[in-house]
């Protein structure tokens, strides 16, 4: 069942890569008593990813959080290395949260998972935007397609802050 606005997320742990080396970010302690606009890529160094999602949330970075956000992550199902050097390449690194959901547990625990595996990706997230208050899931954007970003983008998040 795909979480829904009005419900809070579910506990789970990541690894974001920082200047200090790897850290594990909780569910909670990312959070909790903030606001976040969350987003989430099938693969980070994908095309559509990375070439349009990714750059919008950089580029509108500075306008979201002027709204009152108070942070800005990704996630994606991928290992904190392949996040670290996205983060990296994508110069954000500092920037926005970077979360690899390796195992795509998060993922799977909201709902949001998707099987790729005949394009070659295998278990991956459904590209979304949900802006989150304290846990709680305020707003949600799901694609209709991965190769997408619209609906999720940043220009649509800036609309609902």
């Amino acid at each position: 069942m795909t979480i829904a606005v009005g419900e809070k997320l579910p506990e789970a742990t990541s690894k974001e890569k920082t200047a200090d080396g790897p850290v594990e970010v909780t569910t909670s302690g990312l959070f909790a008593g903030k606001k976040v606009v969350l987003f989430a890529v099938p693969g980070a160094f994908t095309p559509t990813c990375t070439l349009n999602h990714l750059p919008g949330y950089i580029e509108n970075r500075d306008a979201i959080l002027a709204r009152g956000v108070d942070d800005i992550a990704v996630v994606a199902v991928n290992d904190w290395h392949v996040m670290g050097a996205w983060a990296t390449q994508s110069n954000a690194l500092g920037k926005i949260h970077f979360l690899a959901d390796f195992d795509a547990s998060f993922t799977k625990a909201m709902g949001l998972d998707i099987d790729l595996s005949g394009g070659g990706l295998g278990v991956r997230s459904k590209r979304y935007s949900m802006l989150v208050e304290d846990g709680v899931v305020k707003s949600l954007n799901i694609e209709e397609s991965p190769g997408q970003a619209t609906v999720s983008g940043a220009a649509a998040m800036l609309e609902q802050l």
